[in-house]
This record gives structure tokens, sequence and C-alpha cells, in this order.
């Protein structure tokens, strides 16, 4: 992307650039300052089971990254919600950018008060990517953006999960990203709220080390049975992406959805 495009059709603030998303030719505007998109936005969205239509929302957005690759899986309406102003500002100029203003619509707002506006039940499948850890005294060393995009400052996890039951229908898909050391809890919030996980899939960054990331489905007052699925590998023995993490990234893996 070239400088004499980013001045002609989308302006950049100062520490914002514009990224490749390595599939369908979708762009992203990005900053280390603020806010970029990890591996686990990627995993997530092309694990979540997405309906071919229907309405689909993307609870802590950050830039957008996840609503813009589910247009590459579904013709539903996708949503997102993100509450720092300016990352929802980033999102917004991505989608226009991407020429994907009537498909996809970011909110600015807490996602604990969406219900309030959007109504109860009003959504077929969710995905989030919350942020990770407790409030500890680390996230006093981060700047703002990051500490709200990192620790439980603008919401909690029981909060997310919270919001999931308000904002999708029953039998409606809820898909989840978030560290293993967390998943005992993420288990028992989502069954304390009607929530059953339906799927578990586990992230290694190698074969022979633990995992650093996990992947949960869960369906609004499903019945209890969840499925394990095989694990994922990001590196082989020779350093490099596995193949299907190759897949992911450039949109050739089977689709997940529904």
């Amino acid at each position: 992307m070239t400088n004499s495009f980013n001045e002609a059709h989308m302006p950049l603030q100062p520490s914002e650039r514009i990224d490749d998303l390595l599939t369908h030719d979708l762009r992203i505007i990005q900053s280390d300052e603020v806010f970029s998109f990890s591996m686990d936005a990627v995993l997530l969205a092309r694990f979540a089971s997405i309906p071919p239509r229907g309405r689909v929302l993307d609870l802590c957005t950050g830039n957008g990254v996840i609503p813009m690759l589910l247009t590459t899986r579904t013709k539903a309406s996708i949503e997102g919600i993100e509450i720092q102003p300016r990352l929802a500002a980033m999102a917004r100029r991505s989608v226009a950018m991407n020429g994907l203003g009537e498909r996809v619509q970011i909110h600015e707002g807490d996602l604990r008060e969406l219900h309030n506006i959007a109504g109860y039940g009003v959504y077929d499948a969710i995905t989030v990517n919350p942020p990770y850890m407790p409030l500890n005294g680390s996230d006093l060393k981060l700047n703002t953006h990051q500490a709200m995009a990192r620790h439980e400052i603008g919401c909690t996890l029981e909060e997310v999960i919270q919001a999931c039951v308000r904002l999708v229908r029953t039998g409606g898909k809820v898909s989840m990203v978030h560290k293993p050391q967390r998943l005992v809890d993420i288990i028992s919030i989502m069954r304390q709220y009607r929530l059953e996980p339906k799927i578990i899939r586990f992230v290694h960054p190698r074969a022979h080390l633990e995992a650093n990331m996990v992947l949960i489905e869960a369906a609004r007052d499903g019945k209890p049975e969840v499925r394990l699925q095989p694990p994922l590998i990001v590196y082989n023995d020779d350093n490099q992406y596995c193949q299907e993490i190759m897949d992911i990234y450039y949109g050739n893996k089977e689709d997940n959805s529904q």
C-alpha cells in the first residue's frame, strides 16, 4: 500500500498504517500504539460457526478485524461493538476502505448496555476475543488502549458472557478465544448463564508445547455435550507455519459455518 493511496483515499493518524489481511484483498488500519490484531482474532474468525444469513455480532471488536474477516464466510449482516472511541473509528475507516459499509456496522459503546439498544436475543451468532487478564498491577504499565485490550478494565469475563446471553437467540452460537488458564472459569460461567459449551479446540505453538490459546463454542440453552477437536499446531519443526495455519490465513480452510 503506497503513501499516495493513503493520502488520497484514507488519511492516517500518526502511528497508523495499512496492513494486508492476506485474504480476499482485505486491508486494515492498524497502530502498534493503539491496537494491532494478532493470530487469536484470525483463528476465531475461522473457527466460529456462522450462519449463511441473519445477524452476527462481534464483541470487543477492536479495529474490526473479525467482522471484516467474517464477510468472506457469510452473507449475514455483521456488527461489531467497541468501547474505545479511537478503535471504533479505526474499524469504521477500515470497513469503508474495503467497501463493506453495507455489510458491516461498527458501534461505539459498552457491550454491557447493547441489549438496551439492540434488544434481547436478536443475534444468530456472536464472536468475542475479550481481554484475557484479570486486573493486576501490570495493567498500570501499559497505555490506556493496550491496558483495556489486555486486562478486564472495561468488562470482566462474566460480564462478557452475560452480554452474550442477553444478545444471542435460543440455539444461537457464541464463539470465544481465550487463554487455557481461564478455561475452567469460562465453562463454569457459561453454564451458569445457560450457555452450553459444545466445541473446544486447543492451539499449541508447537506440537511438543502446551496450549497457549483455546477456542470454545457454546450454544444458548443447548444440551450438555461437548466435542474436543484435534489440536491446532502453529509451527512445524522447520519453524514455519503448519499447513492448516497457512490455509486459515489465506482463506483456504474448509468453512465451519452452518
